[in-house]
């Protein structure tokens, strides 16, 4: 349990000493000096734009340090701000970011195209732009005139993948994220370790979502230093693998096949003793390859931004009693959550190995239950499984992709009058979006090139369909809704 607030905790790393080594990105250290500059540079604009103290800004956190710089900046001063999702059009984030109506956009500079600037200047929302080791504020952005949105106790805002429904902004309180994130569950290599002495954690996931704040943000919080990603790479687990050797690692589920597909040497593991994943479903012949080849139990996990992270797994300790008997299993809840399987019907809690609709109490959250959209069973011995998706969302290497997003964004080009979206297998993500698409009679057919960049536009690249196919007509049920089967049947 943490017993200092998240703002002394940021405070505290960003005092450490100066030259100290904090996070190595491409290869070059960056100390925590770097860090507290830009972070200090950060909350100084922020005040000469002229924001109010309670004011929101919003966060559009690439995997750069500076980014993370900033991150702790606006912590330590108690900001409240939403972290944008930085791989999207500008269209999209300024869209976003308006409907946000945030006091300042904090940003790499690259992110302040034309397009970006004019749409900022129009809502009088000031800019800071973010560089390697520092932070100004962008030309003719100096001043925020907007009447920003304001929240009167610090939060942080994270949008969800949609585990319960449609992606969402979701507020985590600064007392959960001390208390429930950084002084959470440690790691089974880093329990009971001066921080200061672990190896450093490899640091890939997105800065801005969940997996972000609990395996880039809450170790850094808790004096670890770190090898930061721009994002997974083979090349960068395996160098990391081979420099620091650690004890434990991680990989997202598409990285399984990744590493199995690279045949990497068995002997670079031997220091692993355990691997964790989660965020998306793994092949259990996947699962099973991996372990075969490299001697590694891999641990899954299951959780969610709106459980404030995850809340079952597979431990050591319950793989060193249970093992591959329950491969493909997301392990037993951690302590003090609990899991249960319903017919979403009734509402009856079902009995072991009967498939259902997943509810969750998280104890970070409170004590009442959430609903999902998580299809599951419980086995006789209290074993989680996982079987797919009641709302037909794609799990894409990790990003749950809903086919609803993209059919909508496809019905707004010019030369369509339907479109379906299925989730089909890849055989290193996981799942990829397949669109089929009517046209409107006497209309030039567009390429698919044109259709990815008209949603390029409107989605992020997890969006953009992978396969696609013209049809005279979708196939449709006796209530005119996509007959999914068979749409399924033109891809497969």
């Amino acid at each position: 349990m943490v017993s200092s607030g998240l703002h002394q905790l940021s405070a505290a790393v960003l005092g450490r000493a100066q030259d100290d080594h904090a996070i190595e990105f491409e290869k070059h250290w960056y100390t925590w000096g770097d860090l507290r500059r830009v972070a200090s540079l950060v909350t100084e604009l922020i005040a000469e734009s002229g924001a109010a103290a309670n004011a929101k800004v919003v966060l559009v956190a690439k995997n750069r340090p500076s980014a993370i710089a900033a991150y702790l900046g606006l912590m330590e001063k108690r900001y409240s701000f939403r972290l944008v999702y930085p791989f999207q059009s500008s269209t999209a984030m300024a869209r976003e970011i308006e409907l946000i109506k945030p006091a300042v956009v904090i940003a790499a500079e690259e992110t302040f195209d034309n397009e970006m600037v004019a749409a900022l200047a129009s809502n009088g929302i000031a800019a800071i732009a973010l560089s390697q080791k520092d932070a100004v504020l962008v030309a003719g952005l100096e001043r925020s005139t907007i009447d920003a949105a304001i929240s009167d106790t610090p939060i942080i805002e994270i949008h969800t993948s949609g585990t319960t429904g449609a992606p969402k902004p979701f507020e985590f309180s600064y007392e959960t994220i001390a208390t429930h994130i950084v002084g959470g569950r440690p790691t089974p290599s880093s329990a009971g370790a001066n921080p200061q002495l672990l190896p450093p954690v490899l640091m890939y996931f997105p800065a801005g979502n969940i997996t972000g704040l609990h395996s880039t943000i809450a170790p850094l919080l808790r004096g670890q230093r770190g090898v930061l990603l721009d994002r997974f790479s083979v090349e960068g687990w395996h160098d990391h693998l081979k420099r620091f050797r650690p004890a434990a690692g991680g990989l997202p589920p598409s990285g399984v096949q990744t590493i199995l597909d690279a045949d990497l040497p068995r002997e670079d593991f031997a220091s692993l003793k355990m691997i964790g994943t989660g965020s998306a479903p793994l092949d259990p012949a996947v699962h099973k390859a991996f372990e075969e080849r490299y001697g590694v139990p891999i641990l899954l996990a299951y959780g969610a931004t709106e459980f404030g992270g995850p809340v079952t797994s597979m431990t050591p300790e319950i793989y060193a009693v249970w093992g591959e008997k329950k491969l493909g299993s997301v392990g037993k809840p951690f302590p003090g959550a609990h899991v249960r399987v319903i017919d979403p019907d009734t509402n009856a809690v079902l009995p072991a190995g009967t498939m259902g609709v997943l509810e969750v109490v998280s104890p970070r959250m409170g004590p009442e239950w959430i609903r999902t959209s998580d299809i599951a069973y419980l086995d006789e011995d209290g074993f989680l499984f996982l079987c797919g998706r009641a709302d037909g969302a794609i799990m894409r290497g990790g990003f749950k992709v809903l086919p609803e997003t993209i059919e909508k964004a496809l019905l707004q080009h010019p030369a369509i009058s339907a479109a379906g979206v299925i989730g089909v297998t890849d055989h290193r993500l996981g799942q990829v979006p397949a669109a089929a698409i009517q046209l409107k009679a006497g209309v030039k057919e567009p390429t698919f090139a044109d259709l990815e960049q008209h949603l390029r536009q409107l989605l992020a690249a997890t969006h953009i369909p992978v396969k696609w196919k013209y049809v005279n007509e979708l196939p449709r049920t006796a209530s005119y809704k996509v007959h999914l089967p068979t749409l399924r049947k033109l891809f497969e």
